[in-house]
């Protein structure tokens, strides 16, 4: 099933301001809460479904590429590689946007905290820069790259804890917050911060682990399989939710960037979705007509140059281009033709061309109907 528009979603408009869109998911965070609508999985997808719209539309950076490239710009291809967005857990949304819920309700089924709760820690996110060649781009391509990063510790199973022991932070007694009460000239002012003692964990390592000394991560390579869609194009990022690096002592793992680089083809040249391929003719050919073999993205296609081509024509093979990334049709392979001039001639050449310029099909006649360049590339880009 098709995703909904993240704008659709929370009820706004793309010109909607930061405050406007934290104000229409708290209204759909309250009014499709857990804790309101108990065993509703109805409201629980829909609660899910504003949270993941919020994720992207509340980020500045997942938001430009969201308004640009839509879906793909953040979720990717779907499929095994789990892109960001669809992957969210209850967890998940109440340890990153616990704070939308202000006092409105308690924690969820001991799961993420609200505001002064128990701190989740979260893994720092990965950058990589993967190359595409104009094939790939057309089709859409798996790719298997190697990074190295931070993953769960296997001997404490990222606990961080040798025998998986922890004491309670006395600190805080294990909310992971700590209150404090100062008179003031206005009366009593109440804060909270983040418990300095456990970082805001709520508990201690008892004993730590030998082989990560406590932090929960080591540093390991993986081997990723990234799905990477059509029509993706030079900049464009995409992200892989949870493949970044792992959280110390459990918690939510950071992203993985994938960033697009293009190679630059050969003979074909990327405006858009649409290509181009610059044709070179002799005289002969274009006053004659012929038949020319030309680069496409996938193979070779045979081309049909009209007795009488001037230079400057520009021949267009209809969905020969690249696909939109939002699945809207595709672009068309545009040929420009340009007809050689020979800069050195021999004197039997010089003469038969003295003889044909006195023929009257040799003068130049131009037809008003015949536009320059610029005006017949702006028709095929408008």
């Amino acid at each position: 099933m098709a995703k909904r528009d993240y704008y659709e979603i929370l009820g706004v408009d793309k010109n909607s301001g930061d405050d406007d869109i934290k104000k229409a998911y708290r209204k759909l965070a309250i009014k499709y809460h857990p804790d309101k609508n108990p065993d509703d999985k109805s409201a629980e997808e829909k609660f899910k479904e504003a949270a993941e719209a919020y994720e992207v539309l509340s980020n500045p950076e997942k938001r430009q590429r969201y308004n640009q490239f839509g879906h793909a710009g953040v979720n990717g291809a779907g499929g095994a590689g789990g892109f960001s967005g669809g992957g969210m857990n209850m967890d998940d949304i109440f340890s990153q946007f616990g704070d939308i819920f202000g006092g409105a309700f308690g924690g969820f089924s001991g799961g993420g905290s609200g505001r002064g709760g128990r701190r989740v820690n979260r893994g720092t996110n990965l950058r990589v820069k993967v190359k595409l060649s104009l094939k790939d781009i057309a089709n859409g391509v798996e790719k298997k790259i190697k990074v190295n990063k931070h993953v769960s510790c296997h001997t404490c199973n990222g606990s961080g804890a040798k025998n998986g022991q922890f004491e309670t932070c006395r600190a805080c007694n294990g909310s992971g917050a700590v209150t404090r009460v100062q008179q003031t000239i206005l009366g009593a002012m109440q804060t909270q911060t983040t418990c300095g003692s456990c970082n805001g964990e709520g508990r201690i390592v008892k004993d730590k682990c030998n082989t990560c000394r406590g932090d929960g991560i080591v540093r390991e390579e993986e081997v990723i399989t990234i799905n990477i869609p059509a029509g993706v194009a030079e900049g464009m990022q995409l992200s892989m939710n949870g493949k970044g690096n792992a959280a110390p002592r459990g918690g939510i793992n950071g992203d993985l960037l994938i960033v697009i680089e293009e190679e630059e083809h050969p003979e074909l040249k990327r405006e858009g979705n649409h290509l181009i391929y610059y044709l070179q003719i002799g005289f002969p050919d274009a006053a004659m007509g012929t038949s020319v073999e030309i680069a496409t993205v996938d193979a070779k296609a045979k081309i049909k140059v009209e007795p009488g081509t001037q230079s400057g024509k520009v021949l267009r093979l209809k969905g020969k281009g690249l696909p939109d990334v939002n699945s809207y049709g595709r672009g068309d392979l545009l040929v420009e033709i340009s007809v050689y001039t020979p800069t050195l001639l021999s004197n039997d050449e010089r003469k038969m061309l003295e003889q044909l310029k006195t023929s009257k099909n040799f003068e130049p006649n131009p037809n008003k109907k015949e536009r320059g360049f610029f005006d017949r590339m702006k028709e095929y880009f408008d």
